[in-house]
């Protein structure tokens, strides 16, 4: 059984279309006959009816409501209904409880005041959609206009709301890859990071080795630098003793 939702929109009582009850052998059997005879006699009586008055601006009226809002079917229990909107005209009380009722809908169901909400903009839809029903009753043209507008304004949140989608979806995208690039930044950060600590560790030893190389070089110089001054020591001692030498032969050639 699917029931239709309760609608702010005025609707007619209603009315059985279909049923699959069928009776049995005895009842078609028995109700047969009556059933030529009406016909035979419905026959008769249209061949001699006047014709059909012009159509009444009421049935006008119901049917330019139904091009606007279409009615309502469901099935229960085998059976189909449907139910047109009402023909009857609004009254200021009818206004004001449709007001109210629209209030308490957004009480009860708990709709959003502000930003998108899909059961306040329901709702709304729906009062106008009971207005557009009274103004066509009214007036039919201004009811038609009414329902233009109605669809313009559909068409324009529609594709606003395909524009919404569309730039929360792309924005999400674009989310997505920032996250990804960030983490991918990180790791990239983290190698980065341990290069530089591999070779802040390879410059402190090879500063280490420089050091190394330079006390030992140092140390190498100062050996040098003693041993030169030794041999410079001796060498010396041995220019002041052959000195000493030559000046005794010297002297001893002139005494002889």
């Amino acid at each position: 059984m699917v029931l239709p939702k309760d609608s702010l929109v005025k609707h007619e009582p209603a009315a059985l279309i279909t049923s699959d009850f069928k009776p049995n052998r005895s009842q078609q059997s028995t109700k047969s006959p009556r059933k030529a005879a009406h016909t035979s006699t419905h026959t008769t009586d249209r061949l001699s009816t006047p014709p059909l008055p012009p159509v009444e601006p009421v049935l006008a009226t119901q049917a330019i409501l139904n091009s606007i809002l279409p009615p309502r079917k469901w099935s229960d229990v085998g059976q189909e209904w449907t139910q047109s909107v009402s023909n009857e005209p609004a009254t200021p009380v009818d206004v004001t409880g449709l007001q109210e009722h629209l209030d308490k809908k957004l009480r009860q169901q708990q709709a959003r005041e502000t930003g998108i909400c899909p059961v306040r903009g329901e709702l709304y839809s729906q009062a106008f959609d009971e207005l557009i029903r009274q103004v066509t009753i009214i007036c039919a043209e201004r009811g038609l206009l009414l329902l233009r507008v109605r669809d313009e304004l559909r068409m324009t949140i529609a594709a606003y709301q395909d524009v919404f989608e569309s730039g929360a979806a792309f924005g999400m995208r674009k989310t997505l890859v920032a996250e990804k690039r960030k983490a991918d930044m990180a790791v990239q950060v983290g190698n980065l990071s341990a290069d530089i600590n591999s070779l802040n560790a390879e410059v402190e030893a090879l500063k280490a080795k420089c050091e190394a190389i330079d006390a030992e070089s140092n140390a190498k110089k100062a050996e040098e630098k003693n041993k030169y001054k030794e041999l410079q020591g001796k060498v010396s001692e041995e220019i002041v003793m052959l000195e000493k030498h030559l000046e005794e032969e010297l002297a001893q050639r002139n005494d002889d």
